[in-house]
């Protein structure tokens, strides 16, 4: 019987790399009497590069773009702020996000999330997607000391959670930190698809979450088929 299913944060549930496109124009609206001389298209073609889809953190993102376009009238160290302020307001979520939850929900299964990132500010962008209540637990690596892959943080939340590792199912788009780290602490590992991977070794695949539901439901029946 699957009684929890927990899920990675970014790429899964928020669709980061259109809340960060989104989020860059804006920076550069809202500052363009600071880093007007540089067009606009550069700027933001050049964050996005240096972000690396978020694997980079920003301090060095920002030192890179003041120094590289000469930057005078900001420092980085506010560009930097400004993002921690102000990217929460530019969160997008993937489509049925919402339904998806209040579907599982409905069927009494406990919810989760393990994100790895910085504290407040992974917290604040679950509640700009307004999903904060529908979660039991929420981890995120910097407040826990452990980040994904670590097996140590999957099995903290199992324990929050109250379940065990074959009775749960993690959902995220990163096919080690995520889908294989999880089948290793013994949960199912479902891939939301994300086009720079092919061939994940995954337990399920989704290209909507809204698929989620159906495939937790046939799952929790065959298990209970075969108990």
């Amino acid at each position: 019987m699957i009684k929890a299913v927990i899920f990675d944060l970014d790429g899964t549930l928020l669709n980061r790399d259109d809340s960060v496109k989104m989020f860059i124009q804006n920076q550069y609206d809202r500052l363009t009497k600071l880093v007007g001389h540089i067009p606009k298209e550069k700027y933001v073609r050049r964050f996005i590069e240096l972000d690396n889809r978020g694997y980079v953190w920003k301090d060095k993102v920002y030192q890179q773009i003041v120094n590289e376009f000469e930057i005078t009238d900001i420092t980085w160290e506010e560009l930097l702020q400004d993002y921690i302020s102000q990217f929460k307001n530019n969160c997008i979520s993937f489509p049925n996000l919402i339904s998806m939850l209040e579907g599982l929900r409905a069927n009494n299964l406990v919810l989760g999330v393990i994100t790895n990132g910085k504290g407040q500010f992974q917290m604040d962008n679950i509640k700009a997607l307004g999903i904060e209540e529908f979660f039991e637990t929420i981890l995120v690596s910097e407040w826990e000391g452990i980040k994904k892959p670590d097996p140590q943080i999957f099995k903290r939340a199992l324990d929050q959670l109250n379940v065990s590792s074959n009775e749960s199912i993690f959902v995220g788009d990163h096919p080690d930190n995520d889908v294989k780290a999880a089948q290793n602490v013994g949960m199912k590992g479902i891939w939301k698809k994300d086009y720079q991977w092919n061939n994940v070794k995954a337990d399920f695949i989704v290209d909507d979450l809204g698929e989620l539901p159906l495939i937790i439901e046939n799952l929790s029946q065959q298990i209970n088929k075969s108990c």
